[in-house]
């Protein structure tokens, strides 16, 4: 591929989805984008780039963009989270939200929406613990197909055999065929719906909990920046923040700081000292 090739549909990748690539990496551009420039009747990337160069057609761009986009998940993912999310947040949450009995989650880059229904599952378990409680979760992805996925709440059976557990399997899905869908109960707590997080994320309002996790690594330093401080501004004031286990908010921002002895939690700056601390504490003990 041609250095300006390259330059050009890795420059326009940044700019529409925050993903950076290096030369080096040239390769998984070629893989996958030449089935976009099939589809589009063009020989290779270099008639991409020039179908780019001489008219933007924005669908192009679009399946550009979807098809550069890692969408990597499983039930129950890295099961600390969830372990957390039942032992350190909901009760705190289930005290300072005693009035109001509704608690807000934001799975962002949520992908065909493993992570949000392995909450709605955990949520139904907990249920007889928290009655008359409201569990609301939106999903967010950059990806048309991918919301739509989770919409549909179907699976292959590749994919519930990833970290679901098989009585939450059979407790809360039926078989369509070879594939899986998960109940109307699980899918009536979630909304999902596109966004890029590069852009201003609109009306959301403000959630207790935002799972934001392997997502960041893909940003470089200022994109990581702008997403967390944006996302401080939706955060409840007590509120948690998840983040992937190889990622941090250190020498990004000063809105967030991590959680004692709680890998990958953080809650903002300005909230109590010992918020979470105290719980894991406790829940340790």
């Amino acid at each position: 591929m041609k250095t300006e090739d390259f330059e050009l549909l890795s420059g326009i990748l940044k700019q529409r989805s925050g993903l950076v690539l290096t030369p080096e990496k040239a390769y998984l551009l070629e893989s996958r984008l030449l089935p976009v420039a099939r589809k589009y009747s063009l020989k290779g990337l270099d008639e991409l780039a020039a179908q780019i160069r001489s008219r933007r057609d924005e669908a192009m761009l679009r399946d550009m963009t979807e098809a550069m986009t890692t969408n990597e998940s499983s039930f129950f993912r890295d099961q600390k989270p969830f372990d957390q999310f039942k032992n350190i947040i909901m009760p705190h949450v289930a005290e300072a939200r005693a009035a109001k009995k509704q608690v807000r989650v934001w799975s962002a880059a949520c992908s065909s929406g493993q992570e949000a229904y392995s909450l709605t599952m955990l949520w139904h378990e907990l249920a007889a613990k928290y009655p008359g409680w409201k569990l609301e979760i939106m999903g967010t992805d950059l990806s048309a197909e991918m919301v739509e996925r989770s919409r549909s709440g179907i699976y292959t059976q590749f994919e519930v055999q990833r970290g679901l557990p098989i009585q939450l399997l059979m407790k809360y899905f039926t078989q369509q065929g070879d594939k899986w869908q998960i109940n109307t109960q699980c899918r009536a707590l979630c909304q999902f719906k596109e966004m890029n997080l590069l852009q201003d994320f609109g009306p959301v309002g403000v959630f207790d909990i935002i799972y934001c996790r392997n997502v960041l690594i893909y940003f470089d330093p200022p994109t990581k920046t702008r997403v967390l401080e944006a996302m401080s501004k939706v955060l409840a004031p007590d509120g948690a923040l998840y983040l992937g286990g190889a990622e941090t908010v250190l020498g990004l921002t000063d809105k967030f700081r991590p959680v004692d002895a709680n890998r990958g939690l953080y809650v903002l700056s300005s909230a109590p000292a010992a918020l979470y601390s105290g719980a894991a504490a406790v829940k340790a003990a």
